[in-house]
């Protein structure tokens, strides 16, 4: 039985497992775990594929222990392309959303914080909806995002395909990155002072919580990549670490302002505030932890924010997007980034 197989065997006896691609492999990792227990991390010294929530208070994972692991080739001869999709949206929503930023604009105005990411979800309808084309569909269309499925029967059904790290440790050295900035990818892009900015902040909040753990922190110029039909800032970013402070290092840098604000604690507060609905495990991370499921070296991480997801439940589908908010925003632009945004999940189940 193949992997792909083996994926719908286990979704179809509420059996939890992942599959999971990395950016730019030509390889597919399925972990199936092998009964149906909800496996709580506690100090972020387990082994296995993690998968916790924006506010940190759900942190779950699937044992290497407990779990068969299934390595197939990404063979994309079995894939095709998909349709394009209309951005569309209702006035509705529209002015929704247009108000929660403005209202994060005057908080940051009233000196609350410096930056704040604000979200929405998109209800969907998704009948006949199918895990693995529309996983294959991901690979397929954003060879460079880190592309998931992931099923537990307590937790349920998500999917997704995130252009951002959060970690990759191996051994000693730490690597993460600060991406901020959005827009439509274009070859003769400019990035606007706001971008840099919220880039600039991004930055600035690891490096110093770095510097907490270690004395070798190493930080890159910024360089634009592309993801899917979006384009971003970022920055790559090095450190040298005692993995014996991993959990301590996770604690401080998540969420990270790329994904709630800075100062976080009164970012997050005004997020919870004020959004109107549970993030759950949009904007969390998720991945190898103290696990590489192709060569099982304990001395490796591979961690990635949970964004361009979607929820799916029977059938229909939560679909996450947000942007950055700073004091240069502009409420309509920014719901525009959303509705470009939704468009990396949308394209891959129509």
């Amino acid at each position: 039985m193949n992997l792909f197989e083996t994926a719908k065997r286990h979704f179809a006896s509420q059996l939890p497992f992942v599959l999971f691609c990395k950016p730019n492999s030509h390889k597919i990792v399925g972990v199936f775990q092998q009964n149906d227990q909800l496996f709580e991390l506690k100090d972020a010294t387990e082994s296995g594929f993690a998968f916790v929530s924006f506010d940190g208070k759900q942190r779950f994972y699937l044992p290497v222990s407990e779990s068969n692991v299934v390595v197939d080739k990404n063979n994309q001869t079995d894939f095709h392309l998909s349709k394009e999709v209309t951005a569309s949206f209702d006035e509705n929503t529209k002015n929704s959303f247009e108000n929660l930023v403005a209202n994060g604009i005057q908080a940051i105005q009233n000196h609350q914080f410096q930056k704040v990411v604000l979200s929405r979800k998109e209800l969907i309808s998704v009948p006949n909806f199918d895990i693995v084309s529309v996983f294959k569909q991901l690979v397929f269309n954003y060879k460079t995002a880190f592309n998931y499925c992931f099923y537990h029967p307590k937790i349920g059904l998500w999917i997704g395909a995130t252009p951002e790290q959060f970690i990759k440790i191996e051994a000693t050295t730490l690597k993460t990155v600060a991406l901020a900035g959005t827009q439509l990818f274009d070859n003769h892009l400019i990035w606007e002072n706001k971008e840099r900015v919220e880039q600039q902040l991004v930055t600035d909040f690891i490096t110093q919580n770095l510097q907490l753990f270690s004395n070798e922190v190493a930080v890159w110029e910024p360089k634009t990549v592309q993801a899917g039909n979006l384009a971003h800032l970022k920055t790559d970013i090095s450190a040298v670490i005692d993995k014996e402070n991993l959990g301590q290092i996770i604690d401080k840098l998540h969420p990270t302002p790329a994904v709630c604000g800075m100062p976080k604690e009164p970012a997050k507060q005004f997020i919870v505030k004020n959004e109107g609905y549970d993030r759950e495990f949009y904007t969390g991370f998720l991945g190898e932890l103290n696990i590489d499921f192709t060569s099982y070296k304990t001395e490796n991480s591979d961690l990635f924010v949970n964004l361009r997801c979607m929820k799916v439940e029977e059938e229909q589908a939560s679909v996450f997007v947000g942007c950055g908010i700073t004091k240069d925003s502009i409420p309509e632009k920014e719901f525009f980034e959303t509705v470009n945004k939704s468009v990396t999940i949308k394209k891959s189940i129509v």
